[in-house]
């Protein structure tokens, strides 16, 4: 299973995955701006492995801060790694324990505050890694077998910091014996499923077919797919969940066909301060992503863009929400409630 983030004595190391699958190479961030830079840059990404990377960031920073005014350079170091994407609660969810943590201890000597958010750091990723086989666990039981499996970007062991959520639940079922196979839809404009997706799953040995994103409709009604399973970076207390954009389009198109949409993401991924989806911060990224395809141009100079990251799929389309905790499924106002107590 790939290493996607680290604490080394050197600083944060992290599969850069820009460089995927072309390169597998690892970077070290010496400080916490470089690590606010790798989330920025998605050289790190997907919810819960931005998670760990915050709560390693704010570590790193401490680590190397100066006894003088520690509390101003507290908030500077979480301030700044909170800037760097605004829709993925896990960025947000880490940064808030780490700041419990450091409340704890705030007044003792440097070298134990240090220790100690190094400590909580490293068991934020251990977590996550249990977290995710888990939500394995529970989700095998829902995948049909001898059927196809869709999935939508990439929701594997490079979006966490071990094994994966929804490819976590396909992994699962690939151990419990279940004869499947999966389907990536390539996620333009970024590409995690074509680049991410399918390297993960070449790498354990599951059977993986790449499609392109307008392809989803046509194989959800030939009746190969038995049910399509894909991660989040938001939900809210209704229910509505925000994933890659593309997702929505998915979700629609497998209630159309009667194929179970699934979604696996950890409790730290839920925010019940939200009513619904409506509420959800969308990022906005870069227009080059759509206009270029590695640096090399695929539309015309001065075209008119919106990129946005990722969009909301309303709770009406959600079969079930797979958790570490549970399968909640409708009405989500209850049954995700019931997860956070």
């Amino acid at each position: 299973m790939v290493e996607t983030i680290q604490w080394t004595p050197a600083g944060v190391v992290m599969i850069d995955q820009t460089r995927l699958p072309l390169e597998e190479t690892y970077v070290t961030c010496r400080d916490y701006r470089e690590v606010a830079g790798a989330i920025r840059t998605m050289v790190i990404r997907g919810a819960p492995a931005i998670g760990v990377a915050a709560a390693m960031g704010v570590a790193l920073g401490v680590a190397q801060a100066v006894p003088h005014d520690l509390d101003a350079q507290f908030k500077l170091i979480c301030d700044t790694l909170a800037a760097t994407r605004p829709t993925a609660v896990n960025l947000f969810w880490a940064i808030k324990r780490m700041k419990r943590v450091y409340a704890g201890v705030r007044g003792r000597p440097l070298e134990e505050i240090r220790e100690r958010l190094i400590a909580e750091a490293n068991e934020v990723r251990r977590e996550d890694i249990a977290i995710n086989r888990a939500i394995g666990r529970n989700g095998a039981p829902l995948v049909p077998d001898g059927k196809t499996v869709l999935t939508h970007c990439n929701a594997g062991a490079l979006a966490t910091a071990g094994y994966g959520t929804a490819l976590g639940v396909i992994r699962a079922a690939v151990e419990a014996g279940k004869r499947i196979d999966v389907f990536a839809d390539e996620t333009r404009p970024f590409l995690q499923g074509a680049r991410l997706t399918v390297w993960e799953l070449q790498q354990d040995g599951i059977p993986t077919t790449l499609i392109t994103d307008n392809m989803a409709g046509h194989f959800l009604k030939s009746s190969r797919i038995g049910c399509v399973v894909v991660g989040a970076d938001r939900i809210a207390a209704n229910g509505d969940v925000a994933n890659k954009v593309g997702t929505y389009s998915v979700a629609v198109l497998a209630r159309e066909n009667g194929v179970p949409f699934y979604v696996a993401a950890p409790v730290s991924t839920l925010d019940l301060t939200l009513a619904s989806g409506d509420a959800i911060p969308i990022e906005q990224r870069a227009a080059s992503e759509v206009t270029e395809v590695f640096g090399h141009p695929v539309a015309p100079a001065g075209t008119r863009v919106e990129n946005p990251a990722f969009d909301v799929t309303p709770n009406r389309y959600v079969s079930a929400i797979i958790t570490e905790r549970g399968v909640a499924r409708a009405p989500y106002g209850e049954s995700l409630r019931r997860l956070v107590k």
